[in-house]
């Protein structure tokens, strides 16, 4: 793929939004103008502008599939977010609902009366309704429940009885199931009958009358196989399956391992119960990315990007109040060398390049350190490798760099003593930052903690106040 191919989706998609947004901006301009304006017929031709340009923006949204306008809804002010939503179809409501974030489907139902919110509500499938099941009013939850079939409200109530990071939230009840004493000609005549086909079906499920799994059908040997054959010589008896109460994330990983399209989930006693399909465990792994990119920095939960000042600071205030406190105290460290650094003012120079370097290396440290535990590579048997891999990496990155910024340092204030001071605690400062860039995350694991759970600001908070520390300490015992 060309690199013109690659960003051709990308540039649409942010086409569409700028057609969108111009033609709001063009609704709100004609309709400043129009206010202006006095006469007779000035309401008549205020209403009749008004409902154009709205006709206008309704008929681009229409023209847009929905995780689009979800998009779009998304890079939206709120007041503009809320218009285009009231110029959404109803029947479309639902769609779009679960495509947007979390934090913006919030302020979707919030402008959204009961009426309006059951008839999408009513449009989903079991497994989304689970889904979006703990955002909707009791009440609403309560008056949806009762207008569904007793097998639909089933499968809400089993969807709901799972954890969200576990497989029974996220599978769909959706599929095709068959038997294995058929012929392939008898299954191609039922797939006709059928409406439709399910989402992501690359395979049918084969159970026997008690619904025990007994193999999968895929659907390219369905096609290429002699009709006459019968299920059970062409299916295959070893598919990957999942029990409903494993880890969401461990499944996601077998899809990629794997290249799946959708496996069954069943029961303990084998019945199948449900199946997993590509797109929940795509959505799960982007989830996932971008919540390790929020812990992180110290978000406490995904954050509407026009969210109100008051939410924003409600979830950023925490670790910046930690954050304050780390300074605080590395300010402290630099205060017991005030003595030192009057002597020499080379020191106040050079010192935050000692903390900031060690603070780069630390970040690179545990960013490695959550991706492995993430896939899984990091155990005890292996930590003391780990641990002394990063260290070695890290003393040859001190003596190499930090010899460089020595010979600055000589160069710049005719002094070997500072520039060899330099050089031992850049490589004493890096090996801080690699030993807590294993330590602070594999110390957030053993308390039941996420392991990127404010990491960035933990390890910055270590070798800034290590750095000076070491820096400073240093150029006091053999520089004065």
């Amino acid at each position: 793929m060309t690199e013109v191919e690659a960003k051709k989706p990308q540039e649409s998609l942010q086409d569409r939004l700028a057609q969108v947004v111009e033609l709001l901006h063009r609704h709100k301009l004609v309709e400043d103008l129009t206010h202006r304006q006095e006469g007779p017929h000035h309401d008549r031709v205020e209403n009749l502008v008004h409902r154009q340009n709205l006709v206008e923006l309704q008929r681009k949204l229409d023209e847009l599939h929905s995780a689009d306008v979800a998009h779009i809804l998304e890079a939206l002010p709120l007041d503009e977010r809320l218009t285009i939503w009231q110029l959404v179809k109803a029947e479309r409501d639902g769609d779009i609902l679960l495509e947007v974030s979390d934090s913006v489907r919030e302020t979707l139902l919030a402008d959204m009366d009961d009426h309006e919110i059951l008839a999408a509500a009513k449009e989903m499938d079991a497994d989304e309704l689970a889904d979006l099941a703990s955002e909707l009013p009791r009440d609403v939850v309560h008056e949806l429940m009762e207008t569904l079939d007793a097998q639909q409200r089933e499968r809400v109530r089993s969807a709901l009885s799972y954890e969200e990071d576990q497989v029974g939230a996220l599978m769909d009840f959706e599929m095709v199931t068959i038997r294995e004493d058929v012929s392939l000609e008898v299954v191609l005549r039922y797939l006709r009958r059928l409406k439709e086909l399910p989402g992501h079906t690359d395979k049918l499920f084969v159970v026997d009358y008690d619904g025990v799994l007994k193999g999968v059908l895929p659907v390219k040997r369905l096609l290429v196989n002699d009709p006459d054959k019968l299920v059970r010589e062409v299916m295959a008896t070893d598919p990957v399956s999942f029990h409903p109460d494993e880890d969401a994330y461990d499944a996601a990983q077998a899809f990629e391992r794997y290249d799946l399209i959708s496996t069954p989930v069943v029961d303990k006693n084998g019945k199948l119960i449900g199946r997993l399909t590509i797109d929940e465990m795509v959505d799960l792994i982007r989830e996932e990315s971008e919540s390790e990119v929020l812990n992180m920095a110290g978000l406490r939960e995904e954050e509407d990007i026009f969210a109100s000042v008051w939410k924003s600071l409600r979830n950023r205030w925490a670790w910046l109040a930690l954050n304050l406190i780390t300074a605080f105290i590395a300010s402290r460290v630099i205060g017991l060398f005030e003595d030192s650094i009057e002597k020499l003012v080379a020191l106040a120079a050079l010192m935050p390049i000692v903390a900031g370097i060690g603070g780069n290396s630390g970040n690179q440290t545990i960013t490695m350190i959550v991706r492995a535990m993430a896939l899984d590579q990091v155990s005890t048997g292996n930590t003391a490798r780990l641990i002394r891999k990063e260290l070695t990496v890290a003393l040859i990155n001190g003596l190499v760099w930090g010899g460089v910024i020595g010979v600055v340092a000589y160069m710049l204030y005719d002094s070997w003593s500072l520039g060899a001071v330099m050089t031992a605690a850049m490589t004493l400062n890096l090996l801080l930052a690699a030993l807590m860039g294993v330590l602070i995350p594999m110390t957030l694991v053993r308390i039941g903690r996420d392991p990127a759970m404010g990491a960035s600001v933990m390890i910055t908070a270590v070798t800034d106040s290590g750095g000076f520390f070491i820096f400073l300490g240093m150029a006091s015992l053999f520089l004065l």
